[in-house]
């Protein structure tokens, strides 16, 4: 059998499966979808969305890119945003990053990757950023894993500081934006202490997340949160 029919196989299982439990699952999916959740995340394949929190199709709306990058001219990222906020009405937005990041480690390093090193020099801005702090770090692990969180906190930002998140808020619709780091060594996503519900929140709160980063211990001290 080859790859692709075993994935063929494998749907059909799958399917069958959940039309056994609940026979109406896909007529009642295919009408329509109401997900209380945007997961924005990285496109790592030891990071799928739905299974991590454990929800079925039609639960979670979803964009990933490497390293879980929102950058305000990336029309791609944007449209999946503004689709969520306005048309779906998505109360959270997650921003998830996860420990031992590809992309987080090529901009770490500065390792060249054609094309995609253009991509990650977005996260090469937040490493510069804080440059200090991760230099004080006793190793190039724990500076990752420094900057996959810092990554995460700035990112937030930048989901907080766009104009179609600006205009929910404005206009009174209840909308939080969430940042969560997932640790690929054993299944746990942890809370980074981000959520925000207003523009009149978000310093606060991001400069509080950070200082906690900045004080807390590296990663052989690290406790789920």
């Amino acid at each position: 059998m080859s790859g692709l029919e075993s994935l063929l196989q494998k749907n059909q299982q799958w399917a069958d499966n959940i039309k056994q439990g609940d026979p109406d699952f896909f007529r009642r999916l295919s009408n329509q979808q109401a997900p209380e959740y945007l997961w924005i995340g990285c496109a790592d394949s030891r990071v799928p969305a739905n299974q991590i929190v454990d929800m079925m199709p039609g639960e979670l709306f979803v964009h990933r890119n490497v390293a879980n990058v929102v950058v305000h001219t990336d029309f791609n990222c944007l449209s999946v945003l503004q689709f969520a906020v306005e048309v779906l009405k998505v109360k959270h937005v997650l921003v998830v990053g996860h420990y031992s990041c590809g992309g987080v480690r090529a901009a770490l390093t500065n390792q060249g990757f054609g094309l995609i090193s253009n991509w990650l020099r977005h996260v090469q801005d937040v490493r510069d950023k804080y440059q200090d702090v991760l230099a004080t770090l006793p190793s190039e692990q724990d500076q990752l894993d420094r900057l996959c969180e810092f990554n995460v906190v700035e990112q937030v930002g930048h989901v907080c500081q766009n104009s179609i998140v600006q205009n929910a808020w404005d206009r009174g619709q209840p909308l939080s934006v969430n940042g969560f780091i997932y640790d690929v060594a054993d299944g746990v996503l942890r809370d980074l202490g981000l959520s925000i519900n207003g523009e009149n929140e978000r310093v606060a709160i991001q400069q509080r997340s950070i200082d906690e980063l900045i004080a807390r211990p590296v990663r052989s001290g690290r406790s789920p949160r």
